[in-house]
């Protein structure tokens, strides 16, 4: 059972998700704090590949006020993910070949520690967009119908 800390809604908006992956990442201890703290924001959030391993870079953690004061917390700082040798040649070898970039969609806590899921995952294009738009307001307008259909007009 796993908790959900953070979600990144803009990604399943501006991209098409072809596949999900998770991974650990590594966080010092302030950041967890403040995390659990419900202090973290994906939205901006994009992982990069480089020397054969992943890194998010975007993803916000806001320090708590309480933090020690040994600590120099960077809110924006790069936070390695960790997935198998396997998974992170699979994902470069997509990436680099096929055009596909890698989004982080959210953040949860797994058995007590805190994973991300990372989507393999291709651009919309800006009429893709629109028509995402339209399918979410007609199923918006479609249960309002008929929540009201269902409840009938008031007999007063």
């Amino acid at each position: 059972m796993s908790a959900l800390i953070a979600e990144n809604r803009r990604a399943r908006f501006e991209y098409h998700i072809e596949e999900q992956y998770e991974a650990g990442v590594v966080l010092e201890g302030w950041e967890v704090k403040a995390i659990r703290a419900g202090q973290v924001q994906l939205t901006d959030g994009y992982v990069h590949i480089r020397d054969g391993e992943l890194y998010m870079i975007g993803c916000r953690i806001n320090a708590l006020r309480s933090a020690s004061s040994h600590v120099n917390p960077e809110a924006d700082r790069t936070k390695k993910l960790l997935m198998s040798k396997a998974q992170i040649r699979r994902l470069v070898g997509k990436v680099e070949q096929r055009g596909f970039t890698l989004v982080p969609l959210n953040l949860h806590f797994k058995g007590g520690l805190v994973k991300a899921e990372i989507a393999l995952a291709k651009g919309k294009a800006e009429h893709d967009k629109r028509n995402t738009e339209k399918k979410r307001d007609w199923e918006r307008e479609k249960g309002r119908l008929m929540r009201h259909k269902v409840s009938g007009p008031s007999k007063e």
